[in-house]
């Protein structure tokens, strides 16, 4: 069941590769999202070195926003768009770093969804569109609305 999607990801983005991974939230941020509150805006996943360990990587979802569960029980220290771990293994971390590094390609949250009774991240490798691009896409949905709308009209 999709909790939350990413509307303009297809629509800026070029997306070449989808991934799934587990990812670290507290109790209140779980019940925000599965009450589909959150925003997308302006979210990206980024690589980190860890902090425990020099030659380990570990991808971070940052400037998610997903707001308090209920505003007047927060803590003082909540921040709703605090970085959030990915769970992923080590070698699909690595294997998305030589992809990023040969092509100059970004990592961008496409939709949250539940599995099995937890919350999971979908995200993709994808290329950033130019405005030729978008252009082109949005003269590509018109006219397919337009022939839709055609062929409902003849028959009827």
């Amino acid at each position: 069941m999709i909790l939350l999607k990413n509307k303009k990801a297809t629509f800026n983005y070029e997306v070449l590769k989808r991934y799934t991974s587990g990812i670290s939230l507290i109790g209140s941020e779980v019940k925000s999202l599965k009450n589909k509150k959150g925003s997308f805006e302006g979210s990206f996943v980024s690589i980190l070195k860890s902090k425990k360990n020099i030659n380990k990587n570990e991808l971070v979802l940052k400037n998610f926003f997903i707001p308090p569960y209920q505003e007047k029980n927060t803590l003082s220290s909540y921040d709703p768009y605090g970085e959030r771990k990915l769970l992923l293994k080590k070698d699909e971390i690595k294997q998305i770093l030589k992809k990023m590094k040969s092509d100059r390609l970004t990592l961008i949250p496409i939709s949250f969804f539940v599995e099995r009774n937890l919350i999971k991240l979908e995200f993709a490798l994808a290329r950033g569109k130019r405005k030729f691009d978008k252009r082109e896409d949005i003269k590509k949905h018109d006219q397919n609305r337009d022939l839709e709308r055609d062929i409902k009209v003849k028959f009827r």
